[in-house]
């Protein structure tokens, strides 16, 4: 059996002594396509931030492809979240320049400096969120189903092994929300792990795959129908 790609035992995050989960035990392979559900502050959120070190935990341990969280230092922070690509609700987009400038930004603040190869890797990512020919556009230029897509191209700029989506079709209707799942299972087929949070259980429905449900702080398996 190959190693799980994320491991977290007996993990547990607390904010200003106000318990948020319990008990988390989970074990992702790599390649895995994995959905957390549960209703809005039960925990989906503080799990995902864990797994970046977004928020720190006070019990357990997690393990996040090399990188052992229970002592990685600072200074390695930066390397762990390059191993990830991390897609929000709200997009996140840089309103100030277009689409071509918001993913530049984000290669050369990794350390991308060849222009060519920025061009070359930036035509990619739009090509593989099916988008062409949006690199000029700002981003109110664009649909919010478009700029999630951006938002996925950009968290694929470094080749992660792991996406961390929180709640990516929150703000769209239904059937941009069903484009972006087919993207996601599109880019899970490639291998590239990927864990959704979310509370439409629709989506689940349409792409079924393994899901655990937050519940009374700490999450169980379950089969959606």
């Amino acid at each position: 059996m190959n190693k799980p790609i994320i491991s977290i035992s007996d993990l547990h995050i607390s904010y200003n002594d106000n318990e948020i989960l319990k008990n988390i035990n989970l074990q992702v392979e790599k390649g895995g396509f994995i959905y957390l559900i549960g209703e809005t502050g039960s925990g989906k959120s503080s799990l995902l931030k864990s797994l970046y070190k977004g928020v720190e935990f006070q019990k357990g341990s997690v393990r996040v492809g090399t990188h052992n969280l229970n002592n990685i230092r600072p200074t390695k922070i930066a390397y762990l979240r390059r191993e990830l690509g991390i897609i929000f609700q709200d997009f996140q987009l840089l309103s100030d320049r277009n689409i071509y400038k918001n993913l530049e930004f984000v290669l050369r603040s990794t350390g991308w400096k060849d222009k060519h190869k920025i061009k070359e890797r930036i035509t990619e990512v739009l090509s593989t969120v099916h988008l062409e020919k949006v690199e000029k556009k700002m981003t109110y230029e664009l649909s919010g189903g478009e700029q999630q897509r951006v938002s996925i191209a950009r968290s694929l700029l470094n080749n992660p092994q792991i996406i961390l989506a929180d709640e990516p079709t929150g703000n769209l209707d239904p059937e941009k929300s069903k484009s972006i799942i087919e993207t996601m299972k599109e880019i899970n087929q490639c291998g590239t792990t990927v864990i959704i949070a979310t509370h439409d259980y629709s989506i689940i429905k349409n792409n079924p795959s393994t899901t655990y449900r937050f519940e009374n702080k700490e999450i169980k398996e379950v089969m959606v129908s």
